[in-house]
């Protein structure tokens, strides 16, 4: 279990300054919109041991000279559970950060919505996510700093429908809280480091990592293109950080892009960007360390990044790359690709998990995507398990890369010509950089 703070310590924690908001909870019916017995004293003793008047405090903050508006739960008033009050302030600080163009925060601790208010309460949810998609809509981003506990519908609004989740290292993350699941529920599943095992959390921080980690997101994500502005600057490709001379036949360039020694992704993101953060995970079905995807600083401007790193793509690799590019473009933040696998997952478990339609839905991202994506080929280009990552008139290789229809192999396999024939269908295939360019399958290679 993380250690729990109150809400203003956790403003302490991740805030250079705050100013709260000044909070209008107008005239309340004795005991609550539906009467429960007690609700008031209940309500004046959560007051009396928090010092607070509601179960969240929202303010303007300020993080290493960044503005944002900044909500943050105090579970000790009622569980930090949601109650009409509770939604008012919640719908204020998201329309503040609208009329000022600000990013929003959310530093969450609750147990859900508040049971005194009934169905008063559980509808807030629905008035937490109308604010959200109307921040959203406005092209501002939502960062949620998942704390102990982040359960019940502040999780599944709030919480999960961040742009970008953050939760502290132990902290209990799950949509029913410790009394309402099953008797026999492993209490594993229901933490912060499975929910990241399972693609629905982007980082795990500490307490001591929590401000750095926050800064520089914030810094990454709000530096997209001004709405109503000229669309972003391509980025540029990187340069070949492998060989610089080009391959013979075709079935040299395969053979390079299989060597051990050939630079990947980590590589080229290490020297193409000063810092970067990540983000994992498809929110639906699980991450693929395979594909690594987030936000990068590049010469004082921030570009997204989704990497192929040599392996088998899995659904949730393209998904989360997917859902990448369409953050990016919502950011008004241009995208750097980089292709390099030798194809697609195609076990029973990549069909099971939607191979096609994550495929599928990949294509339509680069293709609906209004910011200018730029792609490399560092490595294997295999069939359109590669092509789904590829800027369609942008996109450039390095000399010890390839990109082709089918691997030689199955090509021969397929075609029924003798495992002798795999080189000459290597060079039939017309896969080589250079035969690229000829084809105009890419702009040009790039050089070191």
């Amino acid at each position: 279990m993380a250690d729990r703070m109150t809400a203003r310590e956790a403003i302490a924690e991740v805030s250079d300054a705050f100013t709260e908001f000044a909070a209008d909870d107008g005239v309340r019916k004795e005991n609550g919109p539906i009467d429960w017995p007690g609700y008031d004293d209940s309500r004046a003793r959560a007051a009396q041991r928090t010092g607070e008047q509601e179960s969240v405090v929202c303010g303007r903050a300020e993080l290493a000279g960044r503005a944002l508006a900044l909500v943050s739960f105090e579970f000790g008033f009622l569980g930090g559970s949601l109650g009409e009050r509770t939604g008012d302030r919640l719908e204020a600080a998201h329309r503040y950060a609208r009329e000022h163009r600000l990013p929003v925060v959310s530093l969450i601790a609750t147990g859900g919505s508040r049971m005194q208010e009934g169905m008063r309460a559980l509808a807030q949810l629905q008035r937490v996510a109308r604010e959200s998609a109307l921040t959203r809509a406005a092209g501002l981003p939502q960062i949620a700093v998942l704390r102990d506990p982040a359960t019940g519908g502040g999780w599944a609004t709030l919480g999960a429908g961040a742009d970008v989740v953050l939760a502290l290292r132990g902290a209990q993350v799950g949509f029913a809280g410790s009394r309402v699941r099953p008797a026999d529920a492993d209490p594993v599943a229901y933490t912060a480091e499975s929910q990241f095992s399972a693609g629905h959390i982007d980082a795990v921080v500490r307490h001591g990592e929590l401000r750095a980690a926050l800064a520089l997101r914030l810094a990454l994500l709000t530096g997209g293109a001004a709405p109503g502005s000229a669309p972003p600057v391509a980025a540029d490709p990187p340069a070949a950080l492998g060989r610089s001379d080009l391959p013979a036949t075709g079935w040299d360039a395969v053979q390079r892009t299989r060597a051990a020694e050939r630079p990947r992704a980590p590589a080229y993101l290490d020297a193409y960007f000063a810092e970067r953060a990540p983000i994992q995970g498809d929110r639906c079905s699980g991450a693929d360390p395979g594909m690594l995807c987030g936000f990068g600083l590049r010469e004082g401007r921030t570009i997204a990044y989704a990497a192929q790193c040599g392996t088998a793509t899995r659904p949730s690799g393209y998904r989360t790359a997917a859902r990448l590019i369409r953050l990016a473009e919502r950011l008004r933040i241009p995208v750097l690709t980089l292709v390099d696998t030798p194809g697609a997952a195609n076990d029973a478990a990549a069909e099971r998990a939607g191979a096609g339609a994550a495929i599928a839905d990949l294509f339509a991202a680069v293709a609906e995507c209004s910011v200018p994506v730029t792609t490399l080929v560092i490595g294997e280009g295999g069939s359109g398990g590669a092509l789904a990552l590829a800027a369609p008139d942008n996109t450039w290789a390095t000399p010890d890369s390839y990109f082709s229809v089918i691997a030689p192999e199955l090509a021969a396999a397929i075609l029924k010509r003798d495992v002798s024939e795999i080189r000459s269908t290597a060079d039939d295939l017309r896969l080589r950089p250079q035969d690229l360019v000829e084809l105009g399958v890419v702009r040009g290679l790039v050089s070191a």
